[in-house]
């Protein structure tokens, strides 16, 4: 029960391991656990959108995407072109120590593999967590994130994925809360129409 209690403690460093690409964006910060909360959200409805695909596997990668961050850090795109990382020993040394590391192991190099179609809706997740977040700040007034859209668009694999990322970016971020009901805002109370 120690290896499983310091596992979850492991899996808690992501609440404090930051997203290290908005330092480059200029705005926003989220941790590594914010950022596998919404994908596995992500995943969740994708799957069930495509409809063909085990969503339980989806969400599956979605949560486990990242662990081997608690270990590595996060490195945005600018670091990796200079550093290294091994994170094929990260998820070895984690899985060696779990009752579950067979399991661990595979859903690492699934989503990794990106070769069945679940760890290519967990990657369109992944991606489309970003758009959603370079959605946000633009529509906050972050510049840069019209720069970082295009390229980030090009990763996505599903068409599902694809069509959703438009939908995203044509959508204001804030109309699921701020909606056309004025009285709302100004009396506290929804007007009698």
């Amino acid at each position: 029960m120690k290896n499983i209690a310091n596992f979850l403690f492991e899996a808690g460093m992501l609440k404090r391991t930051p997203r290290t690409g908005f330092q480059f964006l200029g705005s926003g910060t989220e941790s590594v656990a914010e950022h596998i909360f919404r994908t596995s959200l992500i995943g969740y409805t994708l799957a069930q959108l495509d409809g063909k695909v085990d969503v339980s596997r989806v969400v599956l990668l979605c949560l486990f995407h990242d662990i081997p961050e608690a270990r590595t850090g996060d490195l945005n795109y600018v670091n990796k072109k200079y550093c290294h990382v091994d994170e094929s020993r990260a998820v070895e040394d984690l899985a060696q120590t779990l009752p579950f590391g067979d399991d661990y192991r595979d859903i690492q190099r699934e989503f990794m593999a990106q070769e069945s179609r679940a760890a290519q809706i967990a990657h369109d997740a992944d991606q489309l967590e970003m758009i959603l977040a370079l959605k946000e700040y633009k529509d906050l007034g972050n510049r840069y994130a019209d720069e970082w859209y295009p390229v980030t668009i090009k990763r996505l694999r599903t068409e599902i994925a694809k069509s959703l990322a438009e939908t995203i970016w044509m959508t204001d971020s804030s109309r699921w809360w701020f909606d056309d009901d004025s009285e709302w805002w100004v009396r506290g109370m929804k007007s009698e129409k």
